[in-house]
């Protein structure tokens, strides 16, 4: 390990987020001899990961996905399972040695008093002093229910898609799946799978669905392939590529989308990995329907008018990444809520605070994740030098 930066000072880079992000960009860090250290609030690393359903795997390749300095083991198969990537975070921060407390939220990051460095407000009244801090909270960081008039009144089950661990629970049952993305569709064909009576698939926007892998060649592979060429190029590529390996499914109330796969992608909206969807909407399995307006008298209001009577809601509406509170006085945030620089970048308003894990995209988020860290570290590494 270098010897060039003293690992026992007392201001070293705090790093807020004890996820694949923030154990990436500790490991870098150490790597580089920087001393970092996690902050996380739940009691051990990879708490998302924890707690998502059972079914989960990643839509990105074992090979594609392993985070800088351990590769991930060959028994955990091509698409990894949740299990097996909690397993993994914990055998990485292992390795590395890594210098992670738990139990720690941080509420609250300003500038300390000399104006060279970050000052973090904790639970337990603590304030810890870095020279450099790090916010890896995650995209998928605050679940997001829509305030839905006549939803608090609403008799039957009603959950956000963060709760949902696997289908027992629903065997026999009437349920009705909100939001088409990637973790709407997965849930819905693992009620199908599990012995749910009746599943639907309330759509507002209707996704772009792609193969997860065609021929051996996976739709990752392809994303990092075509990341920076014309929007307008991939659009098209895409609508040839989508008529040609997914079915229409017009006649089953899933029309091809009207807007361009990349287009999409730009604006946040990822393509649906097919993980058995197709299948069960031709086969009537899950039933597409209009998007959820309202709920009334125990029933539930749909955009097209139509009233349903479903045992179970679940709403698989999305996270927000909750950063106003922990830095949207310092005015690094975009009218989204999202940094507004990420990576090795830093805001002229807030040098010495990096952002990782706030995108998206379409080449695969933990091998972004990946590069974010190492480029960070670089960074951090260089500044360091040039302070000296």
């Amino acid at each position: 390990m270098p010897s060039d930066i003293d690992l026992t000072n007392d201001r070293p880079v705090y790093v807020i987020g004890g996820g694949p992000g923030g154990l990436a960009v500790a490991a870098a860090l150490r790597a580089q001899g920087v001393r970092a250290v996690v902050l996380e609030k739940s009691e051990a690393v990879g708490a998302s990961w924890r707690g998502h359903y059972d079914r989960l795997h990643l839509h990105t390749t074992r090979k594609l996905s392993a985070l800088p300095g351990l590769p991930m083991p060959r028994s955990f198969g091509r698409w990894v399972s949740r299990a097996d990537m909690v397993r993994y975070l914990e055998k990485y921060a292992e390795f590395h040695g890594l210098e992670i407390v738990t139990r720690v939220e941080v509420t609250g990051i300003e500038r300390s008093a000399d104006g060279e460095s970050w000052l973090l407000h904790a639970t337990g009244g603590r304030e810890l002093t870095g020279s450099a801090v790090v916010v890896a909270t995650g995209y998928n960081h605050a679940p997001r229910l829509p305030d839905w008039p006549g939803a608090r009144s609403y008799g039957g089950e009603l959950l956000h898609a963060g709760a949902y661990r696997d289908s027992r629970p629903y065997e026999g049952k009437d349920v009705l799946v909100v939001g088409a993305g990637n973790t709407g569709a997965e849930i819905a064909v693992d009620l199908v799978e599990g012995g749910a009576a009746r599943v639907r698939l309330a759509i507002r926007t209707v996704p772009h669905i792609v193969r997860r892998s065609t021929l051996g060649w996976t739709a990752q592979r392809t994303g990092i392939l075509v990341r920076r060429l014309p929007t307008r190029l991939v659009d098209r590529g895409g609508e040839i590529l989508c008529k040609i390996a997914v079915p229409d499914l017009s006649a089953h109330g899933l029309p091809r989308p009207d807007t361009g796969l990349y287009s999409r992608v730009r604006e946040g909206a990822i393509p649906v990995q097919d993980v058995g969807l197709i299948a069960a909407v031709r086969e009537g399995k899950v039933e597409p329907v209009a998007a959820v307006e309202s709920f009334d008298d125990n029933k539930v209001v749909l955009a097209d008018g139509s009233r349903i009577s479903p045992d179970a809601v679940i709403a698989a509406t999305g996270y927000s990444r909750a950063l106003e509170g922990l830095v949207g006085h310092l005015g690094v945030l975009d009218e989204r809520g999202c940094p507004v620089v990420r990576g090795a970048r830093t805001s002229e308003r807030a040098p010495g605070m990096y952002f990782t894990g706030f995108t998206n995209p379409i080449s695969g988020m933990l091998r972004e994740l990946a590069m974010d860290a190492e480029r960070i570290a670089k960074a951090l590494k260089s500044q360091h030098l040039k302070s000296r």
